[in-house]
């Protein structure tokens, strides 16, 4: 299956995509992007918080390797069942309902792992807050990818990616505020953990007030409300044309559906299509993005920082995941999404072999630690200037409107599995084989990623939802 993409295209325009856009119109999509990226700056919170708050919850809970490893990876494990449950429920109930739901959720899950009195309680309550992490990965991008005009859809899916590392930017910085002022007092952990609760308060009640996805209801012959909403985010002249074409394709869809697994079983193209976008999905773990993201701190610390300094260091990589997050959405307006993927790759996969040789060559002290520092940060400059911002784009993007949350609920299945996974075994990883040798490792696995991109990826910039899918119905046919 080689579906390579090599030959320039110009992008295909949206029904409309010379009409300008009126300022109130403007102004309505940037609120009702900010309203629903708000679970995405929950999913950067509450994924983010762990690396600053495991250490002091380790003495209070009496945590070992082995469950530090299981309260990291609960909500993993439950984002992977969120995903999924989550990507039906949007197809069934629609985007809006969904995203309430997972505010609810988020909500439940903070407060759980705020008041855990032990380490079954914390993590049944970080199992919980993964389910509404995963729902939200998959419902806000493709909720935004519906609603978003061609042209600006790359700019808008890809804000949900710079609200997740300001999550994680956030939790940086209050774990190592919080840390300062409470010292060694005992359960300093759970201030950190309680601010979640606030975003997610915000998300229910802005998401009361938002339409829900145009492309959604059409998919369930809700024309006239279909209508409604693309005149609150497109010109009038535009939301008729493209109510037209939307229309044309679920009318379309409703003769085939079969939906689902029934589906994947049924139709070979949409098959294939999911074999990529669990390739997509994997390539995005792989890196060993989060390794750096949940155990930054006792990497730094094992390079050579001081508890409190490691704290304040890793600081600068939630900075530098905002800033490169920025850049990522200035270049996506720009370049194809595929290259844009694979330089990522490149990038990424340098430098965690410097991070491994330096690991293994430095004596550990100030030198050692600030060459480690300044590879993380160069990783995830890369990671979230490139990787992460495409990867969520093109699974919102690829799979046909009757199923685009079911599959890609199920592309983030497999990453989030692959997240659990890593998140699992990266402490015994570390413990068994040296943090060197663990990096060596995730090298071997980037070369292969690259591999991957190169052969099976194709490119989806410059095209309406709906040309997109007729080009990779032909292309996996």
């Amino acid at each position: 299956m080689d579906v390579r993409d090599d030959t320039p295209q110009a992008p295909a325009a949206a029904a409309g995509a010379t009409d300008e856009t009126p300022p109130a119109v403007s102004r309505r999509i940037r609120l009702i992007t900010l309203i629903a990226t708000f679970g995405g700056l929950l999913f950067g919170y509450d994924t983010g918080v762990i690396n600053g708050a495991l250490p002091y919850m380790t003495e209070d809970l009496g945590l070992t390797p082995v469950t530090e490893g299981m309260v990291t990876s609960s909500l993993l494990l439950g984002a992977a069942l969120g995903a999924v449950v989550g990507g039906r429920m949007s197809d069934a109930r629609g985007r809006r309902r969904t995203i309430l739901s997972l505010a609810v959720l988020f909500f439940a899950g903070a407060l759980g792992c705020t008041l855990a009195p032990t380490t079954e309680v914390m993590v049944v309550a970080r199992f919980v807050l993964g389910l509404a992490v995963g729902g939200a990965s998959v419902t806000v991008p493709v909720y935004l990818a519906e609603i978003s005009p061609a042209e600006r859809r790359g700019a808008l899916v890809t804000r949900n990616e710079l609200m997740i590392v300001s999550g994680q930017l956030l939790a940086f910085t209050s774990n190592a505020v919080i840390a300062r002022v409470g010292g060694e007092s005992g359960g300093v952990w759970r201030w950190m953990l309680v601010i979640a609760t606030l975003p997610a308060v915000v998300l229910w009640f802005g998401m009361l007030v938002m339409p829900e996805s145009p492309r959604w209801l059409a998919s369930q012959s809700r024309f006239t409300e279909t209508l409604d909403v693309l005149r609150q985010v497109r010109s009038q002249a535009r939301a008729e044309a493209e109510l037209s074409e939307v229309t044309a394709l679920a009318v379309k869809d409703q003769q085939e559906r079969l939906g689902g697994w029934q589906e994947m079983r049924a139709r070979p193209w949409v098959r294939r299509l999911m074999l990529v976008g669990f390739g997509i999905a994997i390539v995005q773990q792989i890196t060993g993005v989060n390794t750096i993201m949940y155990y930054g701190t006792q990497i730094l610390t094992d390079a050579g920082f001081a508890a409190d300094s490691a704290l304040t260091a890793n600081i600068a990589n939630g900075v530098i995941s905002v800033l490169a997050t920025f850049a990522g959405i200035w270049l996506l307006g720009r370049v194809d999404r595929r290259p844009m993927l694979m330089t990522g790759q490149a990038g990424t996969t340098g430098a965690l072999l410097l991070i491994g040789v330096f690991s293994l060559t430095l004596p550990a002290g100030e030198v050692r630690a600030f060459a480690v520092l300044a590879m993380t940060v160069t990783f995830l400059a890369f990671q979230q200037g490139a990787i992460s911002p495409v990867t969520w784009l093109m699974l919102s993007e690829i799979f046909p409107m009757r199923m685009r949350g079911f599959g890609m609920g199920v592309a983030a299945v497999v990453l989030w599995l692959t997240n659990f996974v890593i998140g699992l075994v990266f402490p015994s990883l570390v413990s068994g084989m040296s943090i060197s040798s663990t990096f060596f490792l995730f090298v071997a696995l980037g070369l292969l990623s690259l591999t991957f991109v190169k052969l099976y990826v194709p490119e989806t910039r410059g095209r309406s939802l709906e040309t997109l899918e007729a080009e990779l119905r032909t292309r996996f046919s």
